[in-house]
């Protein structure tokens, strides 16, 4: 007696692809067939005889397809597109929950923009405000866009709470620190 093998379920992949090119692979895929979502912001552009709006993408070199893991080959053979994002050569897919967040931030009519990755352990520099210059350790993200920074003064140190678009990240987080401490997937949907 043959049991048959339940068919591959789809699912969300991140796909890195060619870096201004995203829009174009976007449409490549929607051609053959493959459900795709390509998260888009507003932003002002200026040439040199006007300024003008335009749609770009909220992670730009990536957007993300819906696909069973067992038909990637048609998708890596997409022109543009480098690789799905996995660890290790194995592709790993992203939860449903995460995608419906990024689509409804992005449909919202809210203003939604890139944001730098920020997480504990991450040594930043404030780029602005009253401590501009002062490199820091983020100690804990909190609510929206709020860090609580560690900066070592005379060797003792001080803990201030400040806007993380001040900040800009001088290197990656220590990994003695939790990934539920980090900020959300990538800039633009937020999640404290």
């Amino acid at each position: 007696m043959s049991y048959d093998a339940a068919p591959p379920v789809a699912a969300w992949y991140a796909l890195q692809v060619k870096t201004t090119h995203e829009k174009r692979i976007a449409a490549m895929l929607d051609q053959k067939g493959y459900d795709h979502f390509l998260p888009l912001y507003r932003v002002r552009r200026r040439w040199s005889d006007r300024i003008k709006e335009v749609d770009q993408p909220l992670f730009p070199g990536y957007l993300f397809c819906r696909f069973a893991a067992n038909v990637r080959a048609g998708i890596l053979k997409t022109a543009g597109v480098t690789r799905v994002v996995g660890i290790g050569g194995v592709p790993i897919p992203i939860e449903e929950q995460e995608i419906r967040t990024i689509q409804q931030a992005v449909n919202s009519g809210l203003e939604v923009r890139p944001h730098v990755f920020l997480a504990s352990g991450q040594r930043v520099r404030i780029e602005s405000g009253p401590f501009k210059d002062v490199e820091g350790l983020i100690v804990e993200v909190r609510k929206r866009h709020q860090l609580i920074l560690s900066i070592s003064l005379l060797q003792r140190a001080i803990s201030v709470e400040i806007d993380s678009a001040w900040v800009t990240p001088v290197s990656p987080p220590s990994p003695r620190h939790h990934v539920r401490d980090a900020a959300p997937l990538g800039p633009a949907v937020s999640r404290f």
